[in-house]
């Protein structure tokens, strides 16, 4: 016995261990069509030219021949005469089947057709913004120059670099991590002090501001010169690290993000208390021995050394 048509479609599905959500997902057929077709039963289809489509994209997606598919589902038609035709129904399908592809492309071209128009106008805009910025620096370098001409016959003499107020130099360190012993001098002011995990402090000298740090600790101390963050150098020759702005250095410290180390003769050495001379003691007065008195010598070679003479 020859295998209908549903028969046939579910079992290359099941050959093929496709699932009917599968189908239905790829086909863009209800599952509730599916399982009609595959058991025969074409009634809650809605009949005519659309469960042709069904059957071709669903023969299509799964391998059988799609001819063939539709040659079976004539002659199951044909055969089911005692049945009185269904009457044509209107139904808009939920997807795009092959007959109404062309109407779907309709609205993809006017979309198309928008894009294009605006990233026409938008290519125009730019190539004109382009090019007024191209004539722009020509017009204004003419109005600067003759700005700059009528200035100087103008304006008064300014003000000499000298008499100018300074720049304030603004000092910012933080501890980020751990706390971190720190020793400065703001305008000759000398503080020690030790800033705990995150703190943060603000200094504003006005002439110069020196510090030392330990260089174990330099990975956690933060420097900020006039809100621009600065490296501060790791290498020293000693424990601590000497590093000194001031009104001479500042500008170059904040171009650069760098600060160079003090050396070990331009470091401010520490005072050291200085020792007391003690009092010396007055040298006692040396007693010399008194001359011994000669001690008369016998001399036996002498026998009238203790003889009196009598002539």
């Amino acid at each position: 016995m020859s295998l209908t048509l549903g028969e046939k479609l579910r079992q290359a599905r099941e050959e093929q261990g496709i699932s009917i959500s599968e189908v239905a997902e790829n086909t863009r057929i209800s599952p509730h069509y599916i399982k009609s077709i595959e058991g025969d039963d074409y009634k809650p289809l809605p009949g005519g030219i659309f469960n042709k489509g069904f059957i071709k994209s669903y023969a299509k997606y799964i391998g059988v021949d799609e001819n063939e598919a539709l040659q079976d589902y004539s002659n199951l038609v044909a055969t089911q005469t005692e049945a009185p035709p269904e009457p044509q129904r209107g139904y808009r399908p939920e997807v795009l089947t092959d007959e109404r592809y062309s109407e779907s492309r309709a609205p993809t071209i006017i979309f198309a057709a928008v894009i294009l128009g605006l990233m026409t106008a938008g290519i125009l805009f730019a190539v004109r913004y382009l090019q007024n910025r191209a004539q722009q620096p020509t017009v204004n370098a003419v109005v600067s120059a003759n700005t700059n001409s009528n200035s100087e016959a103008q304006a008064p003499p300014s003000e000499s670099p000298a008499t100018s107020n300074p720049e304030k130099i603004s000092i910012q360190l933080k501890a980020d991590g751990e706390a971190v012993w720190i020793s400065y001098s703001s305008d000759g002011n000398s503080r020690i002090q030790t800033l705990a995990a995150n703190q943060s402090l603000t200094i504003e000298p006005t002439q110069s501001f020196s510090l030392s740090y330990s260089k174990a600790k330099v990975n956690n101390l933060k420097l900020a010169v006039n809100g621009k963050d600065v490296a501060l150098p790791k290498e020293s020759a000693k424990s601590t690290v000497d590093v000194t702005i001031n009104r001479s250095n500042v500008a170059e410290i904040v171009q650069t993000g760098q600060i160079r180390p003090l050396t070990v003769a331009q470091a401010t050495p520490r005072p050291t208390p200085k020792a007391t001379p003690k009092p010396s003691t007055s040298p006692k007065p040396s007693i010399s021995p008194k001359p011994a008195s000669p001690k008369p010598s016998a001399n036996p070679s002498r026998p009238d050394a203790n003889v009196l003479q009598i002539n």
